[in-house]
């Protein structure tokens, strides 16, 4: 179906009916409330992913966060076992960062009889963002949400991921458009879990836990939260100073009134940015930091401690 840029789409109130619609093809079938029936695509992807084990959303209210560098990090660390296979899902369409930190910019998506081909990292590592659609990095998409829809679904339907275990679905900030399409659409598929990440301070944490109320709302699971730049550890004396001051308990205190387990905190290290302009993976670039050793504690873990838990 093509949308008018200013279509309120299939599912709004205002269906076939606003201003944007007149001259419209489709004016009446969404006037009659026709398009609201079940996107038959659902059915589409839950088949397309019977081959996917585990769909993980990454997920934080605040932008800036480190939502796709965590990604993109857990992303590494679960495909540092050879049995493994991952894919990492950008559906940030109008802020895909996950080619730069991955190393891929200026990849193309090719097509074959099964769909769309994802760009590979490594052996058991595929990606797909929109900025492997893109002329250039610069280029701006300036989509309503419709569009943004679409483009989330044909993700998750054409593109011929194969035989995965893991799928990391990284989120733009916010509970908006991308939020709720990666819901609906893996509505038939399922979705294992939410690891939701938060920096410490309050101004911070506020969002975060806007973000956990939509969880509750769409009945998302919440696997855990991840407390990102949480203080700084000096490379020469081992100091920590909290860059971020937690002034109202950080993600700790957090998780402890809402009812949720820690997975842990990843402290701030100047190389993680480095690593993620040049493209590598911080956690084979400096796998002693203790930014790493963290990250390497989250997947790990298999602790039973009330404020801990794992990604496997």
């Amino acid at each position: 179906m093509q949308l008018a840029p200013d279509c309120p789409g299939t599912s709004s109130d205002q269906a076939g009916k606003s201003s944007a619609c007149q001259g419209c093809p489709n004016q009446n079938i969404c006037a009659s409330g026709a398009a609201k029936a079940p996107d038959p695509a659902i059915e589409e992807i839950r088949q397309k992913l019977t081959t996917v084990k585990h769909k993980i959303l990454v997920l934080s209210g605040k932008g800036g966060v480190g939502k796709s560098t965590f990604s993109a990090h857990l992303s590494h660390a679960l495909a540092s076992d050879d049995s493994k296979e991952v894919a990492l899902l950008d559906v940030d369409i109008c802020g895909p960062s996950i080619p730069k930190i991955m190393g891929l910019e200026g990849e193309q998506v090719h097509q074959s009889g099964s769909g769309w081909s994802p760009v590979y990292v490594e052996d058991n590592l595929a990606v797909m963002s929109i900025g492997f659609l893109l002329s250039s990095p610069d280029d701006a998409v300036i989509w309503r949400g419709p569009k943004k829809n679409g483009m989330i679904k044909q993700f998750l339907r054409d593109v011929d991921w194969g035989e995965v275990d893991y799928l990391i679905v990284d989120t733009p900030p916010g509970t908006s458009d991308e939020h709720l399409s990666i819901v609906q659409y893996l509505s038939g598929a399922g979705i294992d879990g939410a690891v939701i990440i938060t920096t410490p301070q309050e101004v911070s944490l506020q969002d975060v836990r806007k973000e956990i109320r939509f969880c509750k709302k769409v009945k998302i699971p919440i696997i855990g939260v991840i407390e990102n730049m949480s203080g700084f550890v000096c490379p020469k004396c081992k100091n920590t100073s909290q860059i971020f001051p937690p002034t109202t308990g950080g993600a700790q205190r957090m998780c402890e009134e809402l009812n949720l387990p820690l997975l842990g905190s990843v402290p701030l290290d100047p190389r993680i940015g480095r690593s993620c302009d040049e493209g590598k993976s911080f956690l084979t670039e400096v796998p002693d930091s203790p930014a790493a050793v963290a990250y390497q504690n989250i997947v790990q873990s298999k602790s039973s401690k009330p404020q801990q838990a794992s990604l496997y």
